[in-house]
């Protein structure tokens, strides 16, 4: 039990490495069986460690059992369990539609899958600063090498730029941890939290300045304008399970702004109170404009899924911008809903890419699907929960986001932002949905069905909005507990400092 909170990096650190040995080593079979074993695993692991921290409490793992604020410290509380939980689903489904061939094209994928999901559960568990930028690092490297696989000439252009790009951004991250660990003298997020509360005068520039440059590189990784200019291309480009697996690449940013900036520079930051806020509200609201024309402008059906994503980071960031537990608590039952359903239809832009030929998920006219029903169904479930019409997840997670605009100036800004994203969706996806499943002519035999697994990723993801509305009393519930804790910062300080005096 105390080993848990570091299950969900361990497990799949150790099994990128052993998929790098013999006798795994250079055998597909045997990488496809053992890593979907791995993903089933890890999901297991990842939903006992969201009960035990829903029911007993805070877990923490101090690496070597060197207590805060000096050692290497784990910290799965309510907010970082429900994410790797997340991310555990999200893996599962890539990983069953790779096997229907996207995991042929190149060397190592599932060893680079894996390594890449160490890196995200580590930079959700971490409890410093340092350990996340690491973390971050990890993820990154994985990325760079998922993105390319394959080959390509579009993917080594968008793979260049992604990776020019986080070089400067992981070059930002290093003068922000050098300007606070300068200033604070500590890097543990709970100990940055205590000692700004009472911070000396001739430091408050500096610590300022090292918290907006955290603001910056966490915005960067998220895609808030104007640094979302890398997202649309580099989704675009990838193959659809590491597009899908993508998906909770921007979460990753976004948490981080919700973790630091509320623990460390939230309401009770002293003179450091809200830091974030004066910008994340236009930047906010500018990026869902940016989202709502992207959207009606996809000339395909993945771009249209990136631009997608690029609407799901505006509105969960207005969310932070809020800074209430209502907010944060509908914030993260809408994450969960736009990562799941944004992955699915990446999934689908694939299958659909597959069948159609040499239009790909381009929106022109093309040849017919091998599986128009079915697929055409698919597409239904995820235009509608993405929109966010009823009965699906997208239409409560969206209600719980209006309701938590308490004041008439957050509604008149929040109110707008929301439904035109929503109208903008609806008119997009009902473009693609018209032309790729009704603008068909001619017949198309060399199309070949999706494969029983392929479909089963797809569908994994899918029945989770149904599923999240359901269950949407328990969820919700889950939600607004571990948004309160986010928010209570006394107690989340009390319990982790104190650890290392035990």
């Amino acid at each position: 039990m105390q080993h848990l909170a570091a299950l969900p990096i361990l497990l799949p650190l150790l099994a990128g490495c052993l998929l790098l040995l013999p006798p795994l080593a250079n055998n597909l079979v045997r990488h496809r069986a053992f890593a979907l074993s791995v993903g089933l695993l890890l999901i297991a692991v990842s939903t006992w460690l969201l009960l035990v921290t829903h029911n007993q409490g805070t877990q923490m793992y101090f690496l070597g059992d060197w207590k805060p604020p000096f050692g290497i410290l784990f910290v799965a509380d309510r907010l970082s369990s429900l994410l790797v939980l997340l991310t555990g689903v999200l893996v599962l489904a890539s990983m069953l539609y790779a096997t229907g061939g996207e995991d042929s094209t190149g060397l190592h994928f599932y060893p680079l899958i894996m390594f890449q999901v160490a890196g995200i559960n580590g930079a959700f568990l971490t409890g410093d600063l340092f350990n996340l930028f690491v973390f971050f690092e990890v993820l990154l490297i994985a990325s760079y090498s998922l993105l390319i696989h394959g080959g390509g000439k579009q993917r080594t252009q968008a793979g260049m730029h992604y990776v020019i790009l986080n070089l400067v951004g992981s070059s930002l991250f290093l003068f922000a941890l050098g300007i606070l660990y300068g200033t604070l003298g500590t890097l543990n997020i709970a100990d940055m939290a205590a000692k700004v509360q009472n911070l000396p005068e001739d430091k408050l520039a500096l610590v300022k300045a090292g918290g907006l440059l955290l603001l910056l590189v966490f915005s960067l990784k998220a895609a808030l304008l104007p640094l979302h200019f890398w997202l649309p291309r580099t989704y675009a480009a990838a193959s659809a399970p590491v597009a899908a697996l993508f998906a909770i690449m921007t979460k990753v940013g976004i948490y981080s702004i919700y973790r630091v900036h509320t623990l460390v520079f939230g309401p009770q930051a002293g003179d450091l109170a809200s830091l974030a806020q004066p910008w994340l509200w236009p930047f906010a609201l500018l990026t869902l404009v940016v989202g709502m024309l992207g959207v009606l402008a996809s000339p395909s059906l993945r771009m249209l899924a990136a631009n997608l994503v690029l609407l799901s980071v505006g509105t969960l960031l207005l969310a932070a911008a809020l800074e209430s537990p209502a907010a944060i608590s509908a914030a993260l039952y809408y994450l969960v809903h736009s990562t799941l359903i944004s992955a699915a239809l990446f999934l689908l832009a694939g299958v659909i890419g597959e069948q159609r030929g040499k239009p790909g998920d381009r929106l022109v006219a093309g040849r017919p699907l091998s599986q128009p029903r079915l697929l055409g169904a698919a597409f239904f479930v995820a235009a509608m929960a993405i929109i966010g019409l009823p009965p699906f997840s997208g239409f409560v997670g969206k209600v719980l986001l209006l309701q938590a605009a308490a004041t008439t100036t957050e509604m008149a800004w929040m109110w707008p932002a929301l439904l035109l994203s929503g109208l903008a969706s609806l008119v997009a996806l009902s473009r693609a949905g018209t032309t790729l499943f009704w603008r068909v002519s001619g017949s198309n035999p060399t199309s070949k069905p999706a494969g029983a697994l392929q479909l089963s990723g797809i569908w994994l993801l899918l029945l989770a909005s149904p599923l999240m509305v359901v269950f949407g009393s328990g969820i919700t519930d889950y939600t607004q507990e571990a948004a309160t804790q986010l928010f209570d910062a006394q107690q989340t300080l009390e319990f982790i400092l104190g650890s290392g005096d035990r």
